[in-house]
Parts: C-alpha cells; structure tokens; sequence
C-alpha cells in the first residue's frame, strides 16, 4: 500500500496539537507541571514535533531544570534547525546558567535565522552587558527597541546607561 500525503491532519497530529495547546493555557496560569504532563503527552503522540519540545522546554526552564530544559531545546533545534526561538530561549538557559558564550551563540543564531525576532537582540545585550561590553549590549538594546522591545533600553537610559550617543 501506497501513502500520499493528502494534506489531511492524522488523529495523533489534532491530539498532539490539542495536547500542546493545554500545555500552553497552564503555562500560561503558571501551572508548569500540568504544562510538563501536556507537552509530554503532545510529544508521545508526534516524537517530531519542534514546538512542543521548545514548549516543553520554556516550562522546564521555568521550573530552573536547567538541563532538561536545554535537552529539550536541543530536540526542538535538530527536527527544526531553523526554529529562532528555540535558539534564544536555550540562550536564556545558558545565560540563566552563567554561560555567556554559549547564550550569545545562540542567540547570534536566532539573529542570523529570523533577524527581525526582537527579543534575541535584547537577550544578548543583557549577556554583553553581564560581560563588561556596553557598546555592543547597548546596540542591541537600540535595535531589540527598533523592532519593539524597549523595556530594557528605557530602564537602562533611565538609570544613566545607553544614552543618546548610542541612537547616532
């Protein structure tokens, strides 16, 4: 027997999609455990679902499973390397972990995937901020702003950091 793609959703794709999306409202509700459970439950009906790895790793680094939740990252990253945001959000894993290096790596790859995405410019500011360079951090603070992301270059500025001469 012969399989086409019909572009017709199997039964395990609806439930894993299903699955993945309770896992999104108790994260959401800060319920991270009974997020665990329902991304688990997404993963085990379809093992090649990116989102659901990344998702499941977001609540794992809520819970400070650093490692799992890097794992997961990591899983998400191999089926889908092109995936920005498992990038930046196992960046925000190295940087939780005070990896530097390894958190700008990732979040340089995010920037090089989709360089548009904000939040990566932002996280990698506050590694280069954490790391002594400020004209680097601040220039990523300005753009993470350029694309919608000020918080942290309006506190920054506030607080006498990043000012005007940054803007030129």
């Amino acid at each position: 027997m012969t399989s086409h793609y019909t572009g017709a959703v199997s039964m395990d794709d609806k439930s894993s999609i299903q699955h993945n999306e309770s896992g999104n409202d108790y994260f959401l509700k800060g319920l991270y455990d009974l997020a665990i459970i329902e991304y688990q439950k997404a993963i085990t009906k379809r093992p090649l679902y990116a989102k659901a790895h990344s998702n499941l790793g977001y609540a794992f680094f809520k819970k400070m499973y650093y490692d799992r939740a890097i794992t997961e990252f990591s899983r998400a990253i191999d089926i889908d390397p092109r995936y920005a945001k498992a990038y930046n959000n196992r960046g925000l894993v190295y940087f939780a972990k005070g990896e530097y290096d390894r958190a700008i790596h990732d979040y340089n790859k995010a920037i090089e995937i989709d360089p548009q995405l904000a939040k990566p410019y932002d996280n990698r500011g506050a590694a280069y901020m954490l790391t002594g360079d400020e004209d680097k951090a601040c220039s990523d603070f300005m753009r993470a702003c350029e694309l919608g992301e000020c918080s942290t270059i309006d506190m920054l500025q506030d607080n006498g950091f990043c000012n005007l001469i940054y803007l030129a």
